[in-house]
């Protein structure tokens, strides 16, 4: 028998795939992460780590398998959490998410898996696993799940072939309602849990007031620029080449407060991100205000109105080379070349049609269509037909 270790989370999806697993023939062991002890950050009614270790516990001894809790908070603080800080003090927007699975679940957690004697990992990620020969070499392929609804293969787009090989998804070929039957009929504890929609493992994090333990707040001006604003309609150069054509596209435009009008005050550029509607508090506005642009040197947050604002709006973006990352290597670009793809630059978004260029200094994404809110420190990942093949952190 081989033995799989599950990551069991105390949700619905995790204890179904330790389920299936187990029908499967495999010896399964569960293990819970403990990832964070700092109570004042979290919303402690709303899934605290003792809850949801408790549930993942009742889990374990309803299918019989055996339980253990590890202690992850160090390797999670160092990680993910300082990391985290440290983007949004410059101001990038990171992802926890991606993140804690390339380095907490499918590194330090795998590592302390194979030491027991594990042959796989599992999780409860909605993804598919497959395999195939190339010039006598087992290549691994990761395959967005069966539920369109529900894929998670973004948040895996930073894996390599090593942690392929040693991962299983057992509830990729299922649907969330195909999950929580199973569940249902289980009668196991975690049926009906609402699924966690704060940091990876941190349970339901308010993330101001996480950003705020480490980043003071610091008031500044909000910055409304017009839709006619001269800086949003540039002339557009000739370009000598493919390359600068790309780097204009791909560039955000530098606002000057001379460039529209304070609106407001906020507390933070580091606490806001492209994109963002929520948290401005700006009144007397025909359409909301959205977050077209952050200076955190100078502590000012620029915006427009309305979700169709030029300033959202962008046709390329920029990955540089030591960002790069192929799941795929035997796909991977030299310089000079392109390859068409779908892309998406945030988790559930739609995949769009894009092209990627590869240059000596990085790799641009050049999509069809203009996307909103593509934004600095978050991952792009591209795919080919449903195989995710590699990702880059968007400069």
């Amino acid at each position: 028998m081989q033995r799989v270790i599950v990551g069991l989370s105390g949700g619905v999806d995790s204890s179904v795939a330790a389920y299936v697993l187990k029908q499967q023939g495999y010896d399964v062991i569960g293990l819970f992460m403990k990832n964070w002890h700092d109570t004042s950050v979290t919303i402690s009614n709303e899934c605290p780590w003792l809850e949801d270790s408790n549930d993942a516990m009742l889990v374990a001894e309803k299918l019989g398998i055996p339980f253990q809790v590890v202690d992850l908070s160090e390797q999670y603080k160092e990680k993910i959490v300082d990391y985290m800080f440290a983007e949004y003090k410059v101001g990038r927007t990171p992802n926890p998410d991606v993140l804690c699975n390339r380095e907490i679940k499918f590194d330090v957690f795998m590592n302390i898996a194979l030491e027991l004697g594990a042959d796989f990992v599992a999780t409860g990620h909605y993804c598919r696993k497959s395999e195939k020969e190339i010039d006598g070499k087992k290549v691994f392929q990761l395959l967005a799940g069966k539920d369109d609804n529900k894929d998670q293969s973004y948040f895996l787009c930073q894996l390599s072939q090593e942690q392929l090989a040693k991962s299983l998804f057992p509830i990729g070929e299922m649907t969330k309602p195909e999950v929580r039957k199973i569940a249902l009929e289980l009668d196991l504890v975690t049926a009906e849990k609402k699924d966690s929609q704060g940091l990876c493992f941190i349970g339901k994090v308010k993330l101001p007031d996480f950003l705020q333990a480490q980043l003071k707040p610091k008031e500044g001006s909000i910055v409304r620029i017009s839709s006619e604003a001269e800086i949003l309609h540039p002339e557009i150069p000739t370009f000598k080449n493919k390359e600068a054509e790309l780097a204009f596209n791909a560039k955000a435009p530098e606002y000057q407060i001379s460039d529209g009008k304070i609106v407001g005050k906020h507390q933070g550029a580091h606490y806001f991100t492209v994109g963002q509607r929520k948290g401005l508090a700006v009144g007397g506005m025909k359409e909301p205000l959205y977050v077209i642009g952050t200076d955190v040197k100078d502590n000012i947050i620029y915006t427009g109105e309305g979700n169709q604002h030029p300033g959202l709006y962008r046709k390329a973006l920029f990955i540089s080379s030591s960002d790069i990352h192929w799941i795929r290597k035997d796909l991977s670009l030299n310089a000079g070349e392109t390859m068409e793809v779908l892309a998406r630059i945030r988790y559930r978004q739609p995949l769009q049609k894009a092209i990627l260029h590869r240059f000596t200094k990085g790799l641009y994404i050049e999509f069809e269509k203009q996307q909103s809110a593509i934004t600095q420190g978050q991952f792009a990942a591209w795919y080919i037909e449903d195989e995710l093949i590699g990702s880059g952190v968007i400069s």
